[in-house]
């Protein structure tokens, strides 16, 4: 584990940018493979370690499909708003801007259509991609869990019964505890 030191911007440095040319992060180093996109290390590691700990790529095909699409939404439809919305709250401050309140507004207003059809799918179904633990709700935790703890949003994700049953859900696993800090 390398710490890259954004406040100094070692992430624009020569000697990061040979390993991620877009200068952001995460980047993974194993063995000889390097990757960069979390979406494409996360999904990298699920298929490396395949058959210890919980599966989160499906078992059956029309399982690996569904978290295939629920991936998909997350990165296509969840992502873009969540992301607008923590850059106005948090980044934008932390660089001594000025939030854009009307720029969350609008970012809030498409979240809530995302979260309005997660709503449905999820009075359905336990998880995005079925009953079980995918990688689909995985690559939400991050951003939902920003847009909870520290960006004041927790009301889109508690006014939506099956959407706060969800997030109650992933967010309370063990590993996610771990990795953010919040085992006991």
């Amino acid at each position: 584990f390398v710490l890259v030191e954004l406040s100094v911007g070692a992430h624009k440095q020569p000697q990061y940018l040979a390993l991620n040319p877009f200068g952001v992060l995460p980047t993974i180093q194993d063995g000889d493979l390097t990757l960069f996109e979390s979406r494409a290390i996360a999904k990298y590691l699920a298929k490396k370690y395949e058959g210890q700990g919980t599966e989160i790529l499906g078992n059956s095909l029309s399982e690996q499909a569904l978290v295939e699409q629920w991936s998909q939404v997350e990165g296509q439809s969840f992502n873009s708003p969540a992301s607008a919305i923590l850059y106005q709250i948090l980044i934008v401050p932390m660089s001594g801007g000025s939030t854009d309140e009307a720029a969350v507004e609008m970012n809030v207003e498409k979240l809530k259509k995302v979260l309005d059809i997660y709503e449905e799918r999820l009075s359905k179904s336990k998880y995005l991609a079925g009953d079980f633990f995918s990688l689909a709700d995985l690559q939400h935790l991050p951003y939902l869990d920003y847009l909870v703890t520290d960006c004041g949003k927790g009301d889109l994700i508690s006014s939506r019964k099956h959407v706060k049953a969800w997030w109650e859900d992933i967010s309370s696993r063990p590993a996610w505890k771990k990795a953010t800090g919040k085992t006991p």
